[in-house]
């Protein structure tokens, strides 16, 4: 008997999402947490993608690289552009013949909107925006399950769901909140090309064209400097100062729930429980307290400088460095700094 660990995999004109990857890397664990009880009951378990999309067949090469020993491709023009109820049907579809118990989608816009259609069509249980995955003992089940733990009620509790009479069972997880696996040189894998029929009457819409607005192109998940500015700014015009940081750094401007929610920066900016995960090699907090809605998002960054002017904010107990000070201060003189060692290198 095959166990099967499925990961959708996510892709946008052609472009694998790294959610993908940082997807099939947990599966890949997933099924070393139930080595024992696969010897022992002289099953296997294997991780497979799948791929739903227009020409993107050379995306399950890249899929290959981060584990995934099979790939399931439905290759239609209907399609080339997200639309809910096509995608719906093949998932479900291949679902239904392939029987997996696992299935991962990232917490994407996309993700989101597919992965409540998929469960709703399968009759299955999903739990959303995890934050830890494991198998193991549940109830009275004879097998380990997934083990899925996610923050309920604004992050102040911390919930352990599972799905233990239904399969697949499925899950969703926010980009970044996991590590990407180590991307392999040389696999082997095998592509399974399926068709899946997509019916008129599932077309209710038709992408025409696509257009990025500002807010898409804010992508503080994979930014490798960010510079947060939170209510301790004091007024919004001082993201104008945050911004100018960021801009010296090379970085992108994140914020805190409290600025966005006062209406001084937009949502794609938010990082946090109820924004983004972020894990860059440098964050900086300005004016951020650090409540653990924050914290959750962004401590696992590699160096975190927290600025504040209350030496006992909370954001200084996941800090590498803190500075207790005026903001206003403090971020003119980095500025001034970091302009004047470009100056020298010129």
């Amino acid at each position: 008997m095959t166990r099967r660990f499925w990961v959708f995999l996510e892709q946008t004109s052609g472009v694998l999402h790294p959610v993908a990857g940082e997807l099939l890397g947990v599966a890949c664990r997933l099924t070393t947490e139930i080595a024992d009880e696969l010897e022992e009951a002289g099953e296997e378990a294997i991780v497979e993608g799948v791929l739903v999309g227009h020409e993107v067949t050379d995306l399950a090469q890249q899929a290959m690289q981060f584990g995934a020993a099979r790939v399931y491709v439905v290759d239609n023009p209907s399609c080339k552009h997200y639309l809910n109820r096509p995608y719906t049907e093949v998932l479900t579809t291949l679902v239904r013949k392939y029987k997996p118990e696992v299935f991962l989608i990232g917490a994407t816009t996309l993700g989101r909107d597919l992965a409540g259609a998929v469960a709703t069509s399968l009759g299955t249980g999903l739990t959303a925006d995890c934050t830890r995955l494991e198998m193991g003992t549940a109830r009275k089940s004879p097998k380990k399950l997934l083990l899925a733990t996610r923050p309920a009620f604004g992050g102040n509790v911390i919930a352990t769901i599972v799905c233990d009479d239904r399969q697949p069972q499925m899950a969703t997880v926010r980009p970044r909140v996991f590590d990407m696996p180590p991307c392999a040189t040389q696999v082997s894998g095998e592509v399974i090309h399926e068709t899946v029929e997509i019916t008129p009457d599932m077309l209710a819409a038709e992408v025409v064209e696509v257009i990025a607005d500002e807010a898409s192109r804010v992508d503080i998940e994979y930014a490798d400097v960010i510079v947060s500015g939170g209510k301790g700014l004091g007024n919004p015009e001082g993201f104008q100062l945050i911004k100018e940081l960021a801009d010296e750094l090379g970085g992108v401007v994140g914020a805190s729930r409290a600025a966005v929610d006062g209406g001084w920066i937009s949502y794609p900016h938010q990082v946090g429980q109820t924004g983004k995960t972020v894990r860059p090699k440098l964050y900086i907090a300005a004016g951020i307290s650090g409540a653990i809605q924050h914290k959750v998002g962004m401590q696992d960054s590699d160096f975190i400088l927290a600025i504040n002017s209350d030496p006992n904010a909370p954001i200084f107990e996941v800090a590498t460095v803190g500075i207790v000070g005026d903001l206003y201060d403090v971020i003119p003189t980095m500025i001034e700094t970091l302009r004047a060692r470009k100056g020298a290198a010129a």
